[in-house]
């Protein structure tokens, strides 16, 4: 009980000490004013200041809503712009390696002189000179499309 009191006496100071003092007076010249310490040189009184509780309207909660829409919203497309990066971006590096890959091929194929086949029997067939240039020029053709375009 005695604990109860006290923790009400304790709000009650806290609330009086959060609210400023607000002083009134007339000067010479007939002229209201108000102020956070009375004057040095005129007669003052305070003045209560009841301050409105503040609220929030239905149209200022739909601002609030449509404004976390918005944000949420920019989130979702910055968050889809960025996987989408992150995926052109890997793509690319893919995309360079196996060009990487690719180019050093074909430098091996300008030392290889001719190509074979493997037949049924496990021996080798080589293949013509003409089918050797049609290897090769399909070779760099698919050197030239992956790492050119």
């Amino acid at each position: 009980m005695a604990r109860r009191l006290l923790f009400s006496l304790f709000l009650l100071s806290v609330g009086s000490f959060s609210q400023a003092a607000v002083y009134q007076w007339t000067d010479v010249n007939g002229h209201t004013h108000f102020g956070d310490r009375p004057p040095a040189k005129a007669s003052s009184r305070e003045v209560r200041v009841n301050a409105a509780p503040a609220q929030t309207d239905a149209t200022a909660r739909d601002r609030q809503q449509k404004m976390m829409e918005f944000l949420e919203q920019r989130q979702k497309e910055r968050e889809a712009r960025q996987a989408a990066e992150t995926k052109a971006r890997q793509q690319a590096e893919r995309q360079a390696e196996m060009c990487r890959k690719l180019q050093a091929r074909l430098k091996h194929l300008k030392s290889v002189s001719t190509f074979y086949d493997i037949n049924d029997k496990g021996e080798r067939e080589y293949v013509s000179e003409e089918d050797n240039q049609q290897i090769r020029n399909r070779f760099r053709a698919k050197v030239k499309e992956t790492c050119d375009g």
